[in-house]
């Protein structure tokens, strides 16, 4: 006994045994919490796979395509790395949003864990950064042109939006400059972003997790191990599935199948689409008749995010006491849900439209309902006394 509490004494045992053996977690956590461990999975295996990737890939316009079909054909396992990186990269994205909106539901975001939430969303950034610049890499029609659209959409910033342009491009169009710039990013961001999920996990640690009913973060814990790790361990078990029915048996469902034919700066695809995971921003920025304006709401996206928990105005923290609330956040995700199947439809009407209505909507919910609800149940609670609000009003 003696001997196991000195080995729990050194420094890595110790980190160890205090945030993944023994830390205290509030004992009513459900399924839903485990997606933030499945995120963590996904980013190890996306920094595994890419390193290997890298060592068969030619950032060169001329053999990066060939290098891809040469991975898939001539190296041994090379397509299955290749299609657990890409479809790797739609796992990721699905846990994320799944963990973000587990996260607004129950109020992760207020006080005391705005940093915690505030990191969160800059984690997202430089994923959607990251996993746009390495759609780039394949070097395929939709990698060109959405490389192209995209990155021509900064000439819009007034002043220094040429010069940002020029610098992204590494010259005056999407080439070689801009394929190896990009190759570089793509190599270096995912580590990045696994230094800044260390920093999400110290920011969770410092108050503890959140819990379903929103009370005090100190009330009714139990060790993380075994109770949780065997809980986030079936969802790991379901995770594997799922992931490895895409990768054996649905490899190209979630890509395009213009990214199967090589760039050709001289033929302009029918429909020029991101991957799916981008569709929901992409079509904010159609919606928006202004080039400028729609930058502008794409950053505006971010910074309605990032300032959710100082917009919060309520005093109860979980949707379980917040009825008018709950209905808005399920608006919320068909929301969402709208904004992606419009961000693959073509630009016309009746799309046009409902798109607009869609963005209304997407900040209506951050900046007007979200400030505007909390004070209404505040009325309910202390002029009319609901008692389903009354009974969380006291959270930490």
């Amino acid at each position: 006994m003696s001997k196991r509490l000195s080995i729990m004494k050194q420094p890595v045992f110790s980190v160890i045994n205090d945030h993944l053996v023994d830390y205290p977690s509030p004992s009513n956590i459900n399924y839903f919490w485990g997606f933030g461990s499945s995120a963590g999975i996904c980013l190890v295996i996306q920094i595994a796979t890419g390193i290997f990737l890298a060592m068969h890939y030619t950032p060169h316009v001329d053999l990066a395509f060939l290098s891809v079909e040469h991975i898939m054909r001539d190296v041994s396992g090379g397509w299955l790395l290749r299609y657990m990186h890409a479809n790797g990269a739609s796992m990721f994205f699905i846990v994320v949003y799944i963990h973000m909106f587990r996260g607004l539901y129950y109020g992760s975001y207020a006080s005391p864990r705005e940093a915690l939430w505030c990191i969160g969303v800059i984690i997202l950034l430089l994923m959607i950064a990251t996993a746009f610049i390495g759609y780039v890499l394949p070097w395929g029609q939709m990698s060109f042109w959405g490389a192209t659209v995209i990155t021509s959409l900064a000439s819009a910033i007034p002043i220094v939006g040429d010069q940002i342009v020029t610098w992204l491009w590494g010259g005056f169009s999407v080439d070689n400059a801009t394929l190896n710039r990009f190759f570089s990013l793509h190599y270096l961001l995912p580590f990045v972003i696994a230094g800044a999920s260390i920093v999400h996990i110290a920011a969770l640690h410092q108050y503890g997790s959140n819990n379903p009913l929103g009370v005090h973060s100190g009330v009714d814990k139990v060790a993380f191990y075994p109770y949780f790790f065997v809980k986030d361990l079936v969802g790991w078990v379901a995770f594997a599935i799922m992931f490895s029915i895409f990768v054996f048996f649905y490899p190209n469902l979630l890509g395009h199948p213009d990214n199967y034919i090589n760039a050709n700066p001289m033929s302009t695809p029918a429909h020029i689409v991101p991957e799916w995971y981008f569709l929901w921003v992409y079509a904010i920025l159609r919606s928006i008749p202004n080039k400028l304006g729609g930058v502008a709401a794409i950053g505006l996206v971010f910074v309605s995010l990032l300032a959710l928990p100082f917009l919060n105005t309520s005093q109860v923290r979980s949707s379980h006491f917040r009825p008018i609330f709950k209905k808005l956040f399920w608006l919320f995700v068909a929301d969402c849900l709208i904004l992606g199947w419009i961000g693959a439809q073509p630009v016309e009407q009746p799309y046009i439209l409902v798109g607009q209505c869609a963005t209304i909507y997407f900040f209506l919910y951050f900046l007007i309902l979200i400030p505007l609800c909390g004070k209404l149940e505040h009325y309910l609670i202390q002029v009319r006394g609901a008692p389903t609000l009354r009974a969380s009003l006291s959270y930490k």
